[in-house]
């Protein structure tokens, strides 16, 4: 039996963060996405890692207001899950323009 790309949580997450840049959302390309499940004594999750790429000729303006205030931010997910921890681990301008940005993220169910 095969998985979905994103697990639930994973869309949910991914859907609160291009909803930060609503009318650009398409300049951001997903170019990976991995989840593993979490557990703690008592918490249950996942641990998620993405890449984007940020493309356009302001790409480093809209990469800088799209992470601006991000790790603090509170980001809904809804049906009982919430965004624990959040780390952008890369924020590189790139040769041909573009700016990569890593993410990190613990989702938990409440």
């Amino acid at each position: 039996m095969s998985r979905p790309l994103l697990s639930a949580a994973g869309g949910a997450l991914l859907r609160t963060l291009l909803a930060r840049v609503d009318n650009e959302r398409h300049r951001i390309i997903l170019t990976s996405w991995t989840t593993v499940d979490w557990h703690s004594l008592t918490f249950a999750g996942e641990r998620h890692r993405a890449s984007f790429s940020v493309t356009g000729v302001d790409a480093l303006e809209l990469a800088a207001r799209w992470t601006e205030g991000l790790e603090d931010a509170d980001l809904p997910l809804g049906r009982g899950r919430f965004v624990a921890d959040l780390t952008v681990t890369a924020n590189e301008p790139q040769p041909d323009g573009s700016v990569r940005i890593d993410l990190e993220a613990l989702t938990l169910d409440d």
